[in-house]
């Protein structure tokens, strides 16, 4: 072989070479933006999943926060209503005062 034809086989394993590496490149390149792809999905599947979970606490803490009202009003309320009003003797005490600052 002379220095041409040398020159003229390494040009093509070169030009093959380059091939491959663009070829490797391209092929990285489409399962990177698989493996990209699929992240983003698995995100937002954990993402939606985390959503509805703390959603759902939030909820249960709201009810639980709404009965306890409910008793503390409805027992307040009793207490108000097992008092004894004397009306009487507001209605006196009243007039005592408003004849006072007569």
């Amino acid at each position: 072989m002379n220095d041409d034809e040398i020159l003229g086989h390494l040009l093509e394993i070169e030009a093959e070479a380059a091939e491959l590496v663009n070829d490797a490149q391209a092929e990285s390149d489409k399962r990177l933006a698989e493996a990209e792809k699929q992240n983003r999905a698995d995100y937002g599947e954990r993402c939606r999943r985390e959503t509805e979970k703390l959603e759902a606490e939030l909820q249960k803490i709201k009810e639980q926060a709404q009965n306890q009202y409910r008793q503390e009003l409805e027992a307040y309320h009793e207490k108000l209503s097992s008092l004894n009003a004397n009306t009487s003797r507001f209605s006196a005490l009243l007039g005592e005062l408003v004849m006072r600052d007569s």
